[in-house]
Parts: C-alpha cells; sequence; structure tokens
C-alpha cells in the first residue's frame, strides 16, 4: 500500500490531495491559500498543507499524480496542426504549458529544499481523471461516467461505461468542439470576463425567457451520437492566439468569439463593462443555458440507450452546472447521480491519484466520499489567541465575546440569532473541498426572510443583486419541501421547491420557484445538522440560509480571514468553534 500525492497544476483551481491506502485523507485548492480566485500554476501551499496535515514529508510519498497527459491524443494533436496550421504563437503558448508540466520535480526542489522525492511520477490523461474523480468516490459499483468541460489533452467530453474499478472511455469530443467553450464565451458576450464567471449567468437564466435559442441552435449542432459540433465561423479558439495565462496568479482567458459575428446573430452588442443589464441580457442567458442542456442531455440518453445503466457519474467543469444538473433525473432515464463537491479541474488531483492507486490494486475496499471536509482546521485555542492578538480592533464597546463550550447551547444561541433575522458568520472544524460552502466556511440566515438577498448581496457579498442563494435542508425533510426528493451532499442540482412552500422561504427561492438545495446528514456534519434542527425547533422551518463565507474572493480558509471579512462587513455575529463575538 503506498502514499499518492495527486495534484491539479498550471491550470485554473490548482489543487493537491493526498490518498493513503486508496483514502483520501487531505484535499484543498491552492486558492484558499494565495487569496486569489481559480488561482492558476503550481499548487505549493496545498501541498504543504496535505503533507503537513497528514504529518508526512516529500520523502514518504511513493507516487506523484499530475490531471494531465501531454502525450495524450498525440496522432489526433499532429493531424490537426497539419491540418489547419494555426498561427504560430498558438502552437507555442501551447508548448510552453507542455514544459511547464513536466517540470515538476523542479518546483517540489524549490517547494522542499531539504527533502528528497524519490518516488514516481505518473501523467494521468485529463478527461479520465475527470470520470474517476466522480465514479471511484462514487457509491456505485457500475455506472456511465460523463466529463464535459472547456478542453484538457485535446478534448472537451468523454463518456463510457465503469465497473468496479474501471473505468472505459467509448466516446470522446476532440477540439476544437466543446460545450464549455461555447459557454464561457456567451459568458464573456455577456459581460462577465473573468474565468469561472458561468456561474453568474446561470443565476441570470431564471429571469429570462428563451427568445434566443434558435440564434443558439445556429451555434452548437447535435448529433444523434451523442456528440456536438461548434459552428467554428462565431469561435477564435481554434486557430488564433487566444490569450490564455496559467501560471503564477488569477487565470484570464482572452476573448474566444467573433465579436462581428455574434453581434450580427443576435441583434445587439456585446454588454461592456459596468453596462445595466437589460432583458435581452437576461433572455440570452435562458437561451445559452437551455442549448447546453439540449446537448447535454441528448448525450445523458444515448449513454443510456447504450449502456441501460441508470447510474450516472458526472465531472468536469460543466458538471457544476446544478441548472442542469437538477433537472437529469426528469430528462433522462437515470436514476442515481454522483457528483463530485469538486467536479472541475481540482478534482483532478484526486481523479489523478485514484487512477494511479487502482494501478496498483490499492482499492479493493472502494472510498466512497459522502463528505467534503478535508482542508484546514483550527482549535478553541488558536481562536482563543487570535482575538487576544486583536483585542485593540475588539473593542469591548463594539463588540461582545464569549466562549460557549455546550455544543447544544452554541447551536441554540446562533439558531436564535438567525430567526430574529441576524447574519451569521460560522466557521467550523475542517474547511470544505471544492467551490461550495458546505457549513463548515458559511455565511448562515434565516431563508424567510423577504429582504435577506438584498442585504447579502450588496452589503455583505458586494456582488450582482439576481445571484441566488441555497437553502441547507436536513435530509429528511426534503420531500416534505422540495419536489423531487434526493441526496444532494455537494450543493450541485436545483430542484424546484413545492408550490405552496415557496412564499415561506422567499430568501432560498429563485424567481422561476426552484432552489440550489445542499442535503445535510447528521453522520456528515453533526454539529451543522444540530444547528439545524435547532432552527426547525423553533420556526418549523427545517432549513437554513447558506452562502460561502467571503466578500468577493475566494471562501476564508483560516480564522484570521474570518474575522477581518466579520470586522469589514456588516456581518451581526461571528462564531469560531466555540468563541462567539457579537456586534452591540
Amino acid at each position: 500500500m503506498s502514499i499518492i500525492l495527486g495534484i491539479n497544476a498550471y491550470h485554473g483551481d490548482s489543487s493537491a490531495c493526498l490518498l493513503q491506502d486508496g483514502k483520501l485523507i487531505a484535499a484543498a485548492e491552492e486558492e484558499r491559500f494565495k487569496r486569489i480566485k481559480h488561482w492558476a500554476g503550481f499548487p505549493a501551499d496545498a501541498i504543504k498543507f496535505c503533507l503537513k496535515d497528514s504529518k508526512l514529508s516529500l520523502e514518504d510519498l511513493d507516487y506523484i499524480a499530475i490531471n494531465s497527459n501531454p502525450k495524450a491524443q498525440l496522432f489526433k494533436k499532429i493531424k490537426y496542426t497539419i491540418r489547419h496550421r494555426p498561427e504560430t504563437k498558438f502552437l507555442l503558448d501551447r508548448l510552453k504549458n507542455k514544459k511547464n508540466r513536466m517540470s515538476i520535480e523542479k518546483e517540489l526542489l524549490n517547494i522542499f529544499p531539504d527533502n528528497s522525492f524519490s518516488g514516481n511520477i505518473q501523467y494521468i490523461e485529463h478527461h479520465l481523471c475527470h470520470l474517476a474523480s466522480s465514479y471511484l468516490v462514487s457509491p456505485f459499483k457500475s455506472s456511465v461516467a460523463i466529463s464535459v468541460d472547456g478542453f484538457g489533452d485535446f478534448s472537451s467530453t468523454a463518456w463510457g461505461i465503469c465497473h468496479d474499478d474501471k473505468i472505459k472511455i467509448e466516446n470522446r469530443v476532440f477540439f476544437p468542439d466543446s460545450l464549455g467553450i461555447f459557454y464561457q464565451a456567451m459568458t464573456q458576450f455577456l459581460g462577465f470576463p473573468h474565468y469561472g464567471d458561468e456561474y453568474k449567468v446561470m443565476g441570470m437564466a431564471a429571469y429570462g425567457e428563451p427568445k434566443f435559442l434558435d440564434k443558439m441552435q445556429e451555434l452548437v449542432f447535435c448529433h444523434q451520437d451523442g456528440t456536438y459540433q461548434l459552428n467554428l465561423e462565431y469561435f477564435l479558439h481554434h486557430n488564433t492566439n487566444v490569450d490564455y495565462q496559467w501560471v503564477g496568479g488569477a487565470p484570464t482567458v482572452g476573448n474566444l468569439f467573433n465579436v462581428k459575428k455574434l453581434e450580427q446573430l443576435l441583434g445587439f452588442s456585446v454588454r461592456e463593462k459596468n453596462e445595466e443589464l437589460g432583458q435581452n441580457h437576461f433572455d440570452l442567458a435562458h437561451s445559452v443555458q437551455l442549448m447546453y442542456e439540449e446537448a447535454f442531455f441528448n448525450m445523458l440518453q444515448v449513454s443510456y440507450s447504450k449502456y441501460g445503466n441508470d447510474q450516472l457519474s458526472l465531472a468536469g467543469g460543466c458538471a457544476m452546472n446544478s441548472l442542469a444538473n437538477g433537472k437529469i433525473f426528469r430528462n433522462s432515464p437515470y436514476k442515481k447521480v454522483y457528483i463530485q463537491s469538486a467536479a472541475g479541474d481540482a478534482g483532478g488531483a484526486i481523479g489523478a491519484a485514484l487512477i494511479v492507486a487502482s494501478q496498483n490494486s490499492e482499492t479493493e475496499e472502494r472510498f466512497h466520499m459522502d463528505h467534503a471536509y478535508y482542508g484546514p482546521s483550527f482549535d478553541d485555542g488558536y481562536h482563543q489567541q487570535l482575538l487576544k492578538a486583536k483585542a485593540n480592533e475588539l473593542d469591548k464597546k463594539l463588540f461582545l465575546i464569549e466562549k460557549i463550550e455546550n455544543n447544544d447551547e452554541l447551536c441554540k444561541k446562533t439558531a436564535e440569532a438567525i430567526s430574529k433575522g441576524l447574519v451569521i458568520g460560522w466557521f467550523q472544524g475542517k474547511m470544505e473541498w471544492g467551490p461550495r460552502a458546505l457549513g463548515n466556511r458559511s455565511i448562515l440566515c434565516d431563508p424567510r426572510r423577504t429582504n435577506i438577498r438584498e442585504i447579502l448581496n450588496l452589503k455583505i457579498k458586494r456582488r450582482e443583486s439576481f445571484r441566488p442563494f441555497a437553502p441547507s435542508i436536513l435530509i429528511d425533510d426534503v420531500a416534505s419541501w422540495f419536489e423531487e426528493n434526493h441526496e444532494v451532499p455537494f450543493m450541485m442540482q436545483v430542484f424546484k421547491i413545492i408550490e405552496d412552500k415557496r412564499e415561506l422561504i422567499p430568501a432560498v427561492t429563485h424567481t422561476d420557484g426552484t432552489g440550489r438545495l445542499h442535503t445535510v446528514k447528521k453522520e456528515s456534519n453533526p454539529l451543522y445538522y444540530r444547528l439545524i434542527n435547532e432552527f426547525k425547533r423553533i420556526t418549523g422551518v427545517p432549513m437554513i440560509l447558506n452562502t460561502s463565507f467571503n466578500e468577493n474572493e475566494p471562501v476564508v480558509c483560516r480564522p484570521e480571514e474570518a474575522l477581518e471579512t466579520f470586522l469589514r462587513t456588516k456581518i451581526d455575529l461571528l462564531i469560531l468553534g466555540h468563541w462567539t463575538i457579537t456586534r452591540l
């Protein structure tokens, strides 16, 4: 049995994880330490955390697994280059990225100058890593597995069938066709240029109508075999030097679409920075989402017809599309779905490590990821020292600082504060793996309040007013509040809220009557479960509004960041472990 370090490097959402005897014991994204969203480059701090948290050193590692293999699809890459002759800089940029991926030993030497690594480095094909990151931690003994993203190792989509610890990829969509590129290009057109902004378009979609769906169908063509094709007249990524920056900072992606052609097609101009959102923008967002779903569900129908297995493991950046995910049970024959908490490229680190473990027969007892708490944690002694060091900022006239040792009392005090309309910063246990706050690094509020969305978006989160919030709901109460009764532990699916319940929880009900739920089990997070249960006892509502603990930055990692966010925003009550800081 061995120790395997998995990493996602030189791409957005750089990350690292550690597997011991085939089981995940630590995982974190580099952005949480660097404090730069979607940080791209080599995940030095995430690697340091994983080793330190596990009390291991570089010398203890048997393998390092990378979620990319520059040699994958080599013949197709050469063939495409010969046929299409893209710009020289287009090729040089990709060769530079390949060189970066091959310099792992040098990076490790810079991080650990007094340690040496004598194990093996394994490069695993990108989409195989995605599929493994979902299926090999799922509860399934067999399933269909699908990966959809922008691009990785010359593919944008891959799917196939899985049994035991074997993954057989039988279908792919290759460069330059990509649903991820389609969605990202339209996100840019809508005036959101930053890497990872697609979730804003998903939030906008609920406010629009499908007025541009016919135009979207001129951009993406769906085929009977489940694949799809882009109308490349409207895109630039396939033969032009699109500026990609993946090293040492926030990832950036240059303009992906032909401005003139797309403006002619849609009949209005690219949205400029700070331009007010109009109905055209919301209608386009709605249409983009529907086009993605059309291609996605075509893929699901074809894959089910081929394999006849009604269990689905889903991964890749597009697997973060919770709107489409929430319609899987209605729009396809699949009965069970598993989506890992870090479905995007960060999760590829786990997939790479799991593939290496399976190749070495280390997954006889399959590890199941039923929670996402694998990051840094801090005890009450650490919190106490921080509060003592910040005593001058926490003047006794402005803040009341107390320690509540008893968990029942802590949850009762917090639930009562939420029920009275206060905004809570909740910092507990191990940080979540993946982009969602799942009850350990969360801002919590009363879902019954009609004005809380405005308060959170404008005064605390400082983001667009249309952005929705999620309900964390007790697992046993899902059927009483949502039209579909399924476990959603990682906030990856949007379901319809039962119609007569919507007015009771306006703060977490989208304008179309849906909610992106997060189901909470006692076994996975006992303290958070207890808190929601206490809120249910007080109000009769078995859920609380849950959003990530941040202010337009990566989710807080350390208590220092939680305290800083509390002090510069209008959060009413901060809870660090058993310490409570109340704004007077």
